[in-house]
């Protein structure tokens, strides 16, 4: 059998051995979560984000109803009342 001096080296090694291998993996996965959160946490750029939706009819916008003219010369206070 092994003498006690022997056990406890081997012990050590092994301990040492799964303390690196645990910091390896903190130290990882710390980074990888900086990393996602700095990634969220950025502003948005002009044109780099996708906005979802769109107008059905894009051509109802080029030429206004009698409505939106009315309600346009209200605000501007061109009104002919």
């Amino acid at each position: 059998m092994a003498d006690e001096q022997t056990t406890k080296n081997v012990a050590y090694i092994i301990l040492g051995i799964s303390f690196l291998v645990m910091m390896w993996f903190i130290l990882k996965q710390a980074k990888q979560n900086r990393d996602d959160s700095l990634e969220g946490s950025e502003p948005n750029i002009a044109g780099s984000d996708e906005r979802p939706g769109s107008a059905l009819n894009p051509e109802q916008f080029d030429e206004p109803d009698d409505d939106a003219l009315d309600e346009m010369a209200e605000l501007l206070g061109e009104d002919e009342d």
